[in-house]
């Protein structure tokens, strides 16, 4: 059966979203890593790997890329350990140049999360989930 789950994103620039995701906690795998071409990273139990967007649409069939500025495909969400670990990943992301577009805060009452787009407009959500107080 599956062993992991490998979300393969387009960028328009590896070396700039390599920066990004690393200043962000993300763990990088330079081995599976082309400078110019791929960044790999380790993301809890997935794996994240960036594409250039032309690499990408020679893996996927040749089709487009969305236009992140004007559509949404999906939305990457990820958990945390604390609600403290929330506020500081929202706090890295802008620091690094992400879009916070909806800043940490509770979320039904039993999740604290935020959402955000990194550099190429991909989604982002991050949530601590105390799942003692889910209804």
């Amino acid at each position: 059966m599956t062993k992991e789950i490998w979300l393969n994103l387009p960028v328009k620039d590896v070396e700039a979203s390599n920066a990004f995701f690393t200043a962000i906690g993300f763990t990088p795998k330079p081995q599976q890593s082309a400078v110019g071409e791929r960044a790999c990273f380790q993301a809890g139990k997935s794996i994240v790997m960036l594409f250039t967007e032309a690499a990408l649409e020679q893996f996927n069939g040749g089709l487009g890329m969305n236009d992140t500025s004007t559509t949404s495909q999906m939305m990457i969400s990820f958990d945390a350990e604390t609600k403290e670990e929330i506020d500081e990943l929202a706090e890295k992301v802008k620091k690094a140049g992400g879009n916070v577009f909806a800043e940490p805060s509770e979320v039904q009452g039993w999740m604290y999360g935020f959402a955000f787009a990194d550099l190429d407009g991909h989604r982002w959500n991050g949530l601590y989930m105390d799942f003692s107080k889910m209804k």
